[in-house]
Order: structure tokens, then C-alpha cells, then sequence
């Protein structure tokens, strides 16, 4: 893979690693703040899964010899829905905190088709599909808890 073809990947990875920064520290604020043990669980289970997404997309990076990003930004935030979530835990209301978090979500899958519409190499491609698959799952099922908060 030549120089521009690797900055080009990892600048497609490094999007993804602050997605899934971001998602891990909403998620994380999200579980801190709800009230339903249940949702509690799967708030701090979904954190967990992005940070191993983002640990594995560092590795990608680094080996294809560019710098990955750390942490998530305030753009990125601002950009993926998460910043109106300070606004649900400031009222405690679980179905509020459920609907930002799906908001959330929606920007992430957006994202991750974005980057996959790129030509990324075999591996990383599998990877970025599996990841893929996974916040689509997650998307759905903050989807179905909403939908079914009282």
C-alpha cells in the first residue's frame, strides 16, 4: 500500500476511532445517569464494545504506520448527536436519555456506511464491517428500549 493510499485509510479510521470515543464516553454518561438497572447494563456494555472498537482501529492505524487518534472532539461530538444528551441526565428522564443515545446511534451507522463507501483494504474492510453490524445492533436495541419506555 503506498503513503497516500495508508494516510488515506487511516484518515477513514481515525473518523471511526473518534465515533466510537464518542459513543463510548455518551454511553458511559448515559449509565451513570439512568435509573433502570437493565439499562444500566447495556449503557456500560455499549461503552465497553466502543472503546475494544477503538483499540482495534488504533492497531490498524499504527500498522499502517500513521498516528491514531485518541480521543473523541468537541466537533465530533457536536457533529454525532451525543452533546444533547447533557440536557436527558439534566432532567434524570430515562426515555429522554434513550432517545439521545438512539440519536446518537444514527449519526454513528451513518458513519460507518460512510466508511465503508471508501476503498479500504481486505482486513480492515472485514473489520470495519463487523463493527458496523454491531452498531446497528446497538442502534436497535436503544431503539426498542425507547420504544417501549413508559
Amino acid at each position: 500500500m503506498n503513503k497516500s493510499t495508508s494516510a488515506s485509510t487511516a484518515a477513514v479510521l481515525n473518523d471511526l476511532i473518534e465515533t466510537c470515543k464518542d459513543g463510548q464516553q455518551g454511553f458511559q454518561h448515559a449509565a451513570d445517569n439512568v435509573s433502570h438497572a437493565g439499562m444500566k447494563d447495556l449503557f456500560q456494555r455499549l461503552s465497553t464494545q466502543r472503546g475494544q472498537f477503538s483499540v482495534q482501529l488504533q492497531t490498524f492505524v499504527r500498522s499502517l504506520g500513521e498516528d491514531a487518534e485518541n480521543s473523541s472532539s468537541l466537533a465530533g461530538v457536536l457533529h454525532r448527536g451525543w452533546i444533547d444528551l447533557k440536557g436527558a441526565i439534566t432532567r434524570k428522564d430515562d426515555k429522554a436519555i434513550l432517545a439521545e443515545c438512539e440519536r446518537g446511534e444514527d449519526s454513528a451507522v451513518a458513519q460507518y456506511r460512510t466508511a465503508l463507501d471508501e476503498e479500504l483494504p481486505g482486513d480492515i474492510r472485514a473489520i470495519v464491517l463487523t463493527q458496523c453490524a454491531a452498531v446497528k445492533a446497538a442502534h436497535d436495541e436503544v431503539k426498542a428500549l425507547r420504544d417501549s419506555a413508559s
